[in-house]
């Protein structure tokens, strides 16, 4: 079969096909995904399907299949969220982890990106310059602008300064 004459049963035979799995199937967007697959397995054996001489017959009998195997996939899915136990309640954030939520989306993204680098994940200034592609004065810097937005949003009196005496 040459690429026209593929191109030509397809367009001849996906629209009816599609109808058939529908009927069968119940879903319509179902349907089509497996017999647009199925049309995708049979573009490598387009050769032997002309010669066994009933295409439409394969790509139906391939689109139920995937679908059979869709469905299987979907119910194991399903029978393993139903044999975990309950999530067991967890708390909502307390209200200091609100407020630093909320101080750090006042940061720019890098700057937000540099102290996570190197609060969260413990690297040094060195390591978040060469991950970030950014020299070690900029990180630096970064760290410092970032925390004292964080210490004045968080009212810090560890970084207030002392009043004049």
């Amino acid at each position: 079969m040459t690429v026209e004459e593929f191109e030509e049963f397809y367009a001849q035979a996906a629209g009816r096909l599609t109808g058939q799995l529908y009927v069968m199937l119940g879903d319509h967007h179902e349907a089509q995904d497996v017999v647009q697959e199925a049309f995708v397995k049979a573009w490598d054996r387009r050769r032997r399907l002309e010669r066994d001489g009933r295409p439409e017959a394969w790509i139906r009998t391939v689109a139920w299949r995937l679908a059979v195997s869709r469905w299987r996939g979907r119910r194991r899915s399903a029978d393993a969220w139903r044999r975990t136990e309950p999530a067991v309640h967890v708390e909502g954030p307390g209200p200091e982890v609100v407020a630093l939520v909320q101080a750090l989306r006042l940061l720019p993204l890098k700057q937000r990106r540099t102290m996570a680098l190197h609060y969260l994940c413990d690297l040094t200034v060195e390591q978040i310059a060469a991950e970030t592609s950014l020299s070690a004065s900029t990180v630096k810097t970064h760290l410092s602008r970032g925390r004292a937005t964080l210490a004045r949003e968080l009212h810090d009196p560890r970084m207030e300064e002392a009043p004049d005496a």
